[in-house]
């Protein structure tokens, strides 16, 4: 289990994180998203022990993760920005990888190469940005961590490739328990793979759940009425929009809750919706410094 407790850090009087607690169930994967600049990439440059917090804790399995090399060799991290020294081709990072990671698997390398278009001799400075995320996936899953630590990871992926590489973490999550912490602009992906969620804002997380009672939590209202419409006050509304004569609604609360106070309003039509990750993250951040317009919904 991943364990973050109050963990701050500042850049030049800038606080870039501010008292962030973050709990990740071992053998999840646990999908951290927010607005560009809320601190997803410096929080996971703690998890992996390349900053220094300023306060607070970052615990692995109860071991705190800086200056400790013996948690660092369970941890393999894929950052956006993937850098490999411009001379190495293939065999020189498996060599690295080798001498960092105890557990590397040859065996487990000679099956996932070919799985892969890539020339082992090739320089990897030559190899394309969707390239060098291969090379990447096929390091770490080789290093057989306890926990993946991934940065925008399927950006420059093409489909069949994320497809692939998805397969190949939950395969390594189902056999070994391996557990995924990953940060993604791609809801609609994360939506299918995650089984936790935080949403960070200006360096907090602001919301942290496991994603079944998130959706669980929030839904979309459509209803008509005869005449005009009744007064909501008796629902948790984020958000109204009218279409034609249907009402749309987003509210808070648990679905039986929603229905039987919609009921008593008598519309003459009524249905109740699951919002998508990215529709709840939106109307999470609504009222945090965000101008959502009502059309959206």
């Amino acid at each position: 289990m991943i364990k973050v407790l109050n963990l701050c850090k500042s850049f030049d009087g800038f606080q870039a994180l501010h008292n962030v607690n973050v709990t990740v169930p071992k053998g999840s994967v646990y999908g951290i998203v927010g607005p560009n600049g809320s601190g997803k990439t410096t929080l996971i440059k703690h998890m992996v022990g390349i900053l220094i917090p300023d306060q607070g804790t970052i615990k692995i399995d109860e071991n705190e993760v800086f200056d400790n090399p013996a948690v660092k060799k369970r941890i393999a991290y894929i950052p956006d920005d993937i850098y490999f020294f411009l001379q190495d081709d293939m065999k020189d990072m498996i060599n690295s990888y080798r001498r960092v990671y105890p557990a590397f698997n040859d065996e487990r390398l000679e099956k996932l190469i070919p799985l892969f278009p890539l020339d082992p001799k090739m320089p990897i400075r030559r190899f394309s940005r969707g390239m060098k995320k291969h090379v990447a996936f096929i390091m770490a899953l080789c290093s057989m961590p306890d926990v993946l630590v991934l940065d925008e990871p399927m950006d420059g992926l093409d489909p069949v490739a994320r497809r692939k590489v998805w397969s190949l973490l939950f395969q390594d999550i189902a056999e070994r328990e391996t557990t995924v912490f990953v940060s993604s602009h791609n809801l609609r992906e994360l939506e299918d793979v995650c089984d936790h969620v935080g949403i960070m804002h200006r360096g907090e997380v602001v919301l942290e759940r496991s994603l079944d009672e998130l959706q669980n939590n929030i839904f979309k209202l459509q209803m008509a009425f005869r005449n005009e419409s009744p007064d909501f006050n008796s629902l948790n509304v984020l958000a109204e929009h009218k279409v034609g004569s249907v009402i749309q609604l987003v509210v808070r609360g648990e679905r039986k809750e929603i229905l039987d106070k919609a009921v008593m309003l008598n519309p003459l039509m009524i249905d109740v919706l699951p919002l998508s990750l990215e529709e709840i993250f939106i109307h999470e951040l609504g009222g945090m410094d965000y101008a959502i317009s009502s059309a959206i919904i």
